[in-house]
């Protein structure tokens, strides 16, 4: 009886074998990598959580009170929409005031 081709069958099936295992050791790795990062992304989030509600404590129980000046709300609506930083000038501006020293020096002060 030749057994020739009963054994390069398993030398095939071997190498599969072999291959898949390869690939599946790949995954392994690429996948504990994948864990060891989520896992430091939760131990980061549970550090915030922990920095946040030590914090919470140190806030006021309710919101200052704003300031009474009629322009008050548009001057935090301008610094709200601007995309960088903001000079009095900038808030004169786009307040619609001329830009005078004495205005800008008033919303300066404001």
């Amino acid at each position: 009886m030749n057994i020739r081709p009963l054994l390069q069958a398993l030398d095939l099936q071997k190498d599969a074998a072999r291959a898949l295992a390869d690939d599946l050791r790949a995954q392994i790795d690429d996948l504990q990598a994948q864990l060891r990062e989520a896992e430091t992304h939760l131990e980061h989030l549970a550090i915030t959580r922990k920095t946040v509600t030590g914090l919470a404590d140190r806030l006021p129980a309710s919101p200052p009170e704003l300031p009474e000046h009629p322009d008050y709300p548009r001057i935090l609506a301008v610094f709200n929409e601007a995309t960088g930083p903001l000079r009095a000038k900038d808030v004169c501006q786009a307040l619609g005031h001329e830009v005078l020293p004495k205005n800008v020096e008033g919303t300066r002060a404001s």
